[in-house]
């Protein structure tokens, strides 16, 4: 699965983009992300699947667009 990466956390993942596989769900995600991108457990970030900001586990499928999200300020 194709994950987007936004903002300053473009500068942990090196692209704007991670592949992943046999992710089943957000927390499963995580962790994988922060055992390959250690730097990651330091910045606060949001998860968003589908257009939808998610904050507890949830399942996904290989279909999900999903997007970390850095924090950001409205104007």
């Amino acid at each position: 699965m194709k994950i987007l990466v936004f903002g300053q956390l473009t500068d942990i993942f090196g692209d704007s983009f991670v592949r992943m596989r046999d992710i089943p769900d957000t927390d499963t995600m995580v962790k994988r992300l922060e055992e390959n991108y250690p730097a990651l457990k330091k910045m606060k970030y949001l998860i968003a699947i589908d257009k939808e900001i998610v904050r507890e586990n949830t399942l996904l499928s290989e279909s999900c667009e999903i997007s970390l999200l850095p924090p950001f300020s409205g104007g």
